[in-house]
């Protein structure tokens, strides 16, 4: 159950990710860090669909931990655009929320997946 929320939570999280992308190249002419951000933001959803046909469970721990390194990374290039003030606070806050939730329960599942001997 757990993976079918951080599965559409990811999801739902990249599809927010590619407008802001767009706004930012659009109404504030920055290319460099969306461009950061929306390559880590997207690939957390990929790196958890991967995890769904995972061919062992190691391999689904490796898939989770690259999304959990990419959402950590998201998170940085939203505090950087916050901060140099292509951001607003309202902006930031909604988007990293998002993020430190999706965050918070892929460390949940990888915590239960690796101290859960099974179908190791």
């Amino acid at each position: 159950m757990k993976q079918n929320v951080v599965k559409q939570k990811s999801f739902e999280f990249a599809i927010r990710i590619v407008k802001l992308y767009q706004f930012l190249k659009e109404n504030k002419q920055e290319y460099i860090l969306s461009k950061q951000l929306l390559r880590s933001g997207t690939s957390v959803g990929a790196m958890v669909r991967e995890a769904e046909h995972s061919e062992s469970k190691a391999d689904l721990v490796h898939k989770l931990s690259i999304g959990q390194k990419e959402i950590n990374e998201s998170i940085y290039w939203l505090e950087l655009l916050y901060a140099t003030e292509y951001l607003t606070i309202d902006q930031f806050e909604s988007m990293n929320k998002d993020a430190t939730e999706i965050l918070k329960l892929l460390t949940s599942i990888l915590k239960s997946s690796k101290s859960n001997p099974k179908n190791q």
